[in-house]
């Protein structure tokens, strides 16, 4: 059976504790915690800790946990647990995603980059959908994405062209994100395990790898349909240079 805690700690504390190096502790637990905003909920597994970030009623989500047939240290990722929360809350997920995060670096980024400041271009629109404060830079073959996401870290994304691949270009963006990330901080990403070219760019780029990721966002936002929405209600989009 999981055990399950409720936690005054904010998913933004947990995140930047995690990235100096102090993880929630190894015990097989689940710690709740409030949602940073309306629109973000979900699931980040580190090494035998989940944590679950939601507003609802953690006495629910123990009940649900301790119901399912499976590997405590795996409930909070379990499929069947997924669902139950998705359908209580009204909410889909695309996918379970690597959590990294790398330190910043000085200087100029590796490759000429150009910053796109219309907020109308297509690229910008649909990264407005998903983070705050968005930036955005184009290079030959390649985009590059900063903006705020779940809790209010810099996340980065990136985009290859397929006519760029196999030359480097993704480790040089994603080493590009060190360098350009705003407030001295760290910058996080987001690769589907089973996106090799995305999970090697990164880690070329030299991201380590904190945990799982499952986002769980409205179905309008995820599909694109509510792009006229404000920004505070955006969706968290991985990275990935496919």
């Amino acid at each position: 059976m999981c055990t399950v805690q409720f936690m005054p700690q904010t998913l933004a504390d947990l995140l930047t504790d995690a990235a100096r190096g102090r993880f929630p502790a190894p015990d097989g637990g689940v710690t709740v915690v409030a949602q940073p905003s309306h629109r973000d909920a979900g699931v980040i597994a580190f090494t035998a800790h989940s944590v679950i970030f939601t507003d609802e009623d953690p006495r629910w989500v123990h009940k649900t946990l301790s119901s399912l047939d499976c590997d405590p240290l795996a409930a909070a990722l379990n499929p069947r647990f997924l669902t139950a929360f998705m359908d209580r809350t009204d909410r889909v997920t695309e996918t379970i995603d690597l959590l990294t995060a790398a330190d910043p670096l000085p200087g100029p980024p590796p490759v000429a980059l150009r910053e796109i400041t219309d907020p109308n271009h297509p690229r910008v629109a649909r990264a407005r959908r998903f983070r705050d404060d968005v930036q955005v830079w184009v290079t030959d073959g390649g985009v590059l994405v900063l903006g705020r996401a779940v809790a209010g870290r810099w996340e980065a994304a990136i985009e290859v062209d397929e006519t760029a691949r196999h030359q480097g270009l993704g480790r040089l963006l994603a080493t590009a994100a060190r360098h350009l990330v705003p407030d001295n901080t760290p910058v996080w990403a987001q690769q589907a395990p089973g996106n090799a070219r995305s999970v090697r760019a990164f880690q070329a780029a030299t991201s380590a790898i904190f945990g799982l990721l499952v986002m769980c966002s409205w179905v309008g936002l995820v599909f694109g349909w509510c792009s006229a929405l404000p920004t505070s209600l955006a969706l968290l989009v991985r990275a990935a240079p496919r």
